[in-house]
């Protein structure tokens, strides 16, 4: 008995209460965002939107201070015995010049302050060497606005939304641990997750988003927005991108706090907006709100607002909270939202034990999901609002409702209506979401088409897709061919088992026969050569036909490190022009053989034979991190190059096989290498050789990615004046493409054409072969978006042998 009474005694103790409340300012308006934290820790919670904050506390005497960038902090104390509700009153920050002097035609205060928070920079950005905390993000996006009909789609029943087509599209939050140190290491692992209207999904919040540093000179690099960095107000160059001014000084906690307006030199430098706050004598950044908007280059918004809060813990200053707020309007959808992420429970510079960072970046486990409503309404920092409540409530019930057959039944029976638009244009889609399975048909327009080996021809496949548990599915392909000038009619089936995403693992097996491109890489759509063919008098790809069986599987053997193989039999057939008609004849041209060495010569240039090969490759990514989720492992981009491997063995004698060769190739790779405000590079460099090339035909031969169109689809790899076919090889090779794309360094300097985001390229390709020992091509260009268009030179062996326009398109 009297051990009971002391553990009911201990556990009233122990109890934890709420307090709650509204931060509002002077006028009775809510202050969004404010930091709620008990006085002497690191514990603590968030306003939200609303000014509505919940913290939870042990029994006792308890301060809360209350911290906002643009008003005076406060504390309260209360003895906290039950829960509790305190509304707060913050004063607005008096920020005053009384003590300022500012000579007529003088420099303004504020520069003198910048250049002093400059000099400390380099310092504070190196002087925490670890650190580790909570971190909580909740992100909401939702559509304020929006056309009646897009596509012939009702947008209110599509996306659910108001009568006034407004409404949240998505609404979600998570809690992590995350830990980092110096340079670059990062490990975080997510406690719990919940996104509205998804019971089972996982959040992809990630608190190594959230993270933005004013100290660093560039912010914002790689991250979509644009494809461009942004300078930071205390750069060490920001004197050149910016205007300061001084708007006030403050007095707290001991500090003066300098209130500093920011805007651009220039209206369309890659430069922030807005207010900075810089603490007299030290020369910290206190806090931030600046704003990116269109004229700095940002991409799909119009606005972006990022407002920062520090707090200090011990001797330093760490991000309190951290806000991103957007707006835009695309296609006549206005939307806006935000992510902010709130940090509590720091530890500075704690000691890690070896190996505690891996390349994993983040862990998200099952039961990260499993959290119910008591669990958030206890352990959410930043309250709900009443939107927010709203959107839980009403998605979540649909999302048990959508579980059922008759629903989804009913939702697919709309979706799945037939067109002749769908069916002629686009593809049309059956799906069956409660079994988790889809077939999809092939538009019409794209099945019909001509060259001068089929002539008039037809190629219609179906696809089905089954989706299983773990991020596993099924594919299966029947596809059927028929040339009406030759009268040959082809028909294959593709498999594909993708069994393991953890692992990265599948399995392919592919069987029929085909009319096949002889070079393997491809040359051009099948329409653009019926365009070509029929517009033009160019008929630019070559065709064989070949009956095969392909079985091949990938698997990741370790982190970055990627394992493929495949064992492909086939038996292949030379074809020949059987038709040359066109609708335009040109004086000046004519139509090619299906012999790509000799133009003239339409007679098979290699016999019916049968191969017979395995291949081997090996891919690297120097560097690779990853996230692992229960359903998968999800590759982050690397800072380092990715190198592949490969070995190709033709084997006489098995299954009939009629070659022998060994081929070896090897790879090294990279895309967009950042150069700050200069935009960014890819590269990739190839080189090859047979070790044996015994007996091979051209099919086996290796290929290059060529160019004889003026459009083409864009490929680093691809030569933009280089013959398809002439100088594939059976001997070595080495080949090298550079890009570098300027991100309107340029052209953002010339007001006629800063509005127009064109981004400049120039680029460099290089092939040595023995029978072209030294081929480069030099061009230079625009492109935005889908579309650009570039000028170029061709040389061979120092000789000028190809110069013209070329346009890409990326559709």
């Amino acid at each position: 008995m009297l051990i009971s009474l002391i553990c009911l005694s201990f556990n009233s103790f122990a109890q934890q209460f709420q307090i709650k409340g509204k931060i509002t300012d002077t006028d009775g308006q809510p202050i969004p965002f404010v930091s709620v934290f008990i006085k002497g820790t690191t514990k603590g919670v968030s306003a939200n939107v609303d000014g509505m904050y919940s913290i939870s506390v042990d029994r006792g005497i308890v301060s809360l201070t209350f911290t906002v960038v643009g008003f005076k902090s406060a504390t309260h104390t209360v003895d906290v015995f039950d829960n509790v509700t305190i509304n707060k009153t913050l004063q607005t920050e008096q920020y005053t010049l009384n003590s300022v002097v500012i000579r007529a035609n003088g420099e303004d205060p504020a520069y003198k302050i910048v250049r002093n928070a400059i000099k400390n920079r380099k310092a504070y950005l190196q002087e925490i060497f670890a650190y580790k905390g909570d971190v909580y993000i909740k992100g909401m996006q939702k559509l304020v606005g929006a056309p009646k009909k897009f596509f012939g789609r009702d947008i209110q029943k599509t996306l659910d939304l108001d009568t006034n087509r407004n409404g949240i599209l998505y609404l979600s939050e998570s809690q992590s641990k995350f830990s980092f140190m110096k340079p670059d290491r990062i490990k975080e692992e997510m406690i719990s997750s919940k996104i509205s209207g998804k019971n089972n999904a996982f959040s992809f919040n990630k608190a190594s988003d959230m993270r933005i540093n004013f100290y660093e000179n560039l912010l914002l690099a790689n991250t979509g927005l644009s494809s461009r960095s942004f300078v930071s107000p205390i750069a060490d160059n920001a004197l050149f991108y910016y205007k300061y001014k001084l708007l006030g000084q403050s007095e707290e906690n001991g500090l003066t706090i300098n209130k500093i307006e920011v805007t651009p030199k220039r209206k369309n430098d890659p430069a922030f907006r807005g207010v900075i706050y810089i603490a007299d004598g030290i020369w910290r950044l206190m806090g931030t709100d600046l704003y990116l908007t269109k004229d700095a280059g940002v991409n799909l918004i119009d606005t972006l607002n990022i407002a920062q809060h520090f707090i200090k813990v011990d001797k330093y200053y760490m991000p309190g909270n951290l806000k991103f707020q957007f707006n835009g309007n695309v296609f006549g959808f206005k939307f806006e939202g935000y992510f902010i992420s709130f940090y509590s429970n720091y530890d500075i510079n704690p000691k890690f034990e070896k190996g505690y960072f891996t390349p994993e970046i983040l862990k998200i486990t099952k039961a990260v999901n499993k959290k119910d409503s008591a669990y958030w309404a206890n352990n959410r920092p930043i309250p709900l609002t009443a939107e927010e409540r709203k959107d839980y409530i009403k998605k979540d019930s649909i999302a048990l409702r959508e579980q059922s057959k008759h629903y989804l039944d009913s939702v697919e029976k709309a979706n799945n209506n037939f067109s002749i638009g769908k069916m002629v244009v686009t593809n049309y889609t059956i799906n069956d979401r409660y079994h988790k399975r889809s077939y999809t048909f092939d538009p019409l327009l794209q099945s019909v088409f001509y060259n001068t080996v089929e002539g008039l021809a037809v190629k219609y496949g179906v696809t089905y897709r089954k989706t299983f548990e773990d991020n596993k599915y099924l594919t299966i392909r029947p596809e059927a061919r028929y040339g009406f000038k030759n009268e040959i009619f082809t028909a294959k089936l593709n498999t594909y088992y993708y069994y393991d995403a953890t692992k990265r693992a599948g399995i392919g097996i592919n069987l029929g026969n085909e009319i096949a491109d002889l070079n393997n890489y491809g040359t051009m759509t099948l329409l653009s050569n019926s365009i070509n063919t029929l517009l033009f008098e160019r008929n630019f790809p070559k065709f064989y036909k070949r009956d095969f069986v392909n079985i091949n599987t990938q698997r990741e053997l370790a982190t970055g490190l990627q394992a493929s193989l495949s064992l492909d039999y086939s038996k292949n057939y030379a074809l020949t022009n059987s038709t040359l008609y066109k609708f335009k004849d040109y004086d000046d041209r004519a139509f090619t053989s299906n012999n790509p060495l000799n133009p003239t010569d339409d007679s098979p240039f290699f016999p019916t034979y049968q191969s017979t090969a395995i291949t081997a490759g090996l891919t690297y990514t120097i560097g690779q991190k990853y996230i692992t989720r229960p359903d998968a492992k999800i590759y982050t981009e690397s800072k380092y190059p990715r190198l592949s491997l490969r070995y190709k063995k033709g084997i006489e004698g098995l299954l009939g096989g009629d070659t022998d060769y060994d081929l070896i190739t090897f790879e090294a790779y990279q895309e967009r290498i950042g150069l700050g405000l200069f935009g960014y590079t890819s590269f990739v460099v190839g080189a090859g050789k047979f070790l044996n090339n015994n007996k091979l035909f051209y099919p086996e031969f290796k290929h290059f990615r060529g160019n004889n169109a003026m459009f083409f689809p864009p490929n680093l790899r691809k030569f933009r004046f280089l013959d398809f076919y002439q100088y594939s090889t059976d001997e070595h090779y080495l080949e090298a493409h550079i890009e570098h794309n300027f991100s309107g360094f340029l052209f953002n300097k010339i007001p006629v054409l800063r509005k127009l985001k064109l981004e400049e390229i120039i680029g460099f390709s290089y092939l040595s072969q023995p029978q072209k020992k030294n081929y480069t091509e030099y061009y230079f260009g625009i492109q935005r978006l889908v579309f650009g268009i570039s000028y170029g030179f061709a040389f061979d062996n120092g000789k000028k042998v190809e110069h013209g326009f070329r346009i890409a398109y990326s559709f």
